[in-house]
C-alpha cells in the first residue's frame, strides 16, 4: 500500500524548519490561538472574525517567524474549524515557506490514530503536528507514516501539573527522561520526531537536549507564561545556535486589544525575536 501523502507536495518539515532558522534568523515560533471574546472590536460578530484576525496576525508577524503553530481548541470551540483551513490555505499562498505546526495534542490507537493523522496532514495539511505519546509507539506510527512530515512529542510540559506524572521513576529515570531518549533513538527512525518542552523548566530543558542532542525542540512557556528566554537559550539550543522553536501566543496577539492589533503583533514578534538572538548569540 502507499504511503499516505497529503493534499500538497512541500518540502520535508525538517529540512523547511532549518531553511527558515537561516534565513529569517529566527527561533521564534507564533502561536494561533484566536480568542473570540479577545477579538478588535471591530472584527466582533462578523461571520469570518477568526479568519480576518489569525490571517492578519500572520502576515504581520511572518518576517520575524520560524514557524506558525495554530491550537486546533481555540478554532474547534468556535465551530470555526474550516476558518482554520482558510488560514492554513493562507499561510501556504502567501508565507510558503513558514512551516506550520498544528497544535492538536492527539493520542489514541489504532484507526483512530489514522484518522488523527489524515485529519493533521491530509485535511490541514500541516507540516508537523504534537502529540501525547502516553499510550505508545504505535499511536505515534501512523503519524510517522507521512513521510517528511513532523511530529512533536509531549516530553516535558511547562504547567505545574506536568509533575504528575513527568517527573516520576520509571527504572532509574524519569518519565520525561524516558520520552526524550526513545524520540531521539528507536522511536525516530525517519528524523521525523521533535519533543515539547516547557521554557518554565530550563534545568529539565538542559537534560532533554543532553538526551536528544540534534532534536528540534518546541518550547512554550516564554511571554504570558514567564518563561526566562535567556535561560531557555542556554539550555536548548544546539551546538550550532539552532534547534529551538520558542513559542509566543497571547503575548503576540494580544499586544493591543484595538484595531491596531496587527501592527502591534509585529512589533511584538519582532521585538520578542530580537531578544531571542541577543541570547542566542551570548555563549
Amino acid at each position: 500500500m502507499p504511503a499516505p501523502s497529503g493534499p500538497g507536495t512541500r518540502p520535508a518539515f525538517a529540512a523547511l524548519l532549518e531553511a527558515r532558522w537561516r534565513s529569517a534568523d529566527s527561533l521564534l515560533c507564533v502561536g494561533l490561538d484566536p480568542d473570540a471574546a479577545r477579538l478588535a472590536p471591530h472584527l466582533r460578530g462578523r461571520e469570518q472574525a477568526i479568519t480576518e484576525f489569525c490571517c492578519a496576525i500572520v502576515d504581520a508577524s511572518a518576517p520575524y517567524a520560524c514557524a506558525f503553530k495554530p491550537q486546533v481548541a481555540y478554532f474547534a470551540s468556535e465551530r470555526a474549524e474550516a476558518q482554520l483551513e482558510a488560514v492554513l490555505q493562507h499561510i501556504r499562498a502567501h508565507h510558503p515557506d513558514v512551516p506550520v505546526i498544528l497544535d492538536a495534542k492527539r493520542g489514541d490507537i489504532g484507526s483512530t490514530a489514522v484518522q488523527y493523522a489524515r485529519e493533521a496532514f491530509e485535511r490541514y495539511d500541516a507540516d508537523a503536528v504534537t502529540l501525547s505519546p502516553f499510550m505508545g509507539r504505535d499511536t505515534i506510527e501512523p503519524f510517522l507514516a507521512y513521510p517528511g512530515r513532523g511530529a512533536f512529542l509531549l516530553c516535558r510540559t511547562s504547567n505545574p501539573g506536568g509533575n504528575d506524572l513527568q517527573m516520576l521513576d520509571v527504572g532509574g529515570e524519569r518519565l520525561y527522561e524516558r520520552i526524550a531518549r526513545l524520540a531521539a533513538n528507536e522511536w525516530n527512525r525517519n528524523g521525523q520526531l521533535g519533543l515539547v518542552v516547557g521554557a518554565t523548566y530550563p534545568q529539565e530543558l538542559a537534560r532533554v537536549r543532553a538526551l536528544a542532542p540534534e532534536l528540534p525542540l518546541l518550547v512554550p512557556g516564554i511571554g504570558a507564561q514567564g518563561g526566562d528566554v535567556a535561560a531557555t537559550l542556554e539550555a536548548g539550543r544546539t551546538q550550532a545556535g539552532l534547534g529551538l522553536i520558542i513559542n509566543s501566543s497571547r503575548a503576540i496577539l494580544y499586544a493591543s486589544a484595538g484595531d491596531d492589533y496587527a501592527a502591534a503583533a509585529a512589533a511584538a514578534a519582532r521585538a520578542t525575536r530580537d531578544q531571542i538572538n541577543r541570547f542566542r548569540r551570548t555563549r
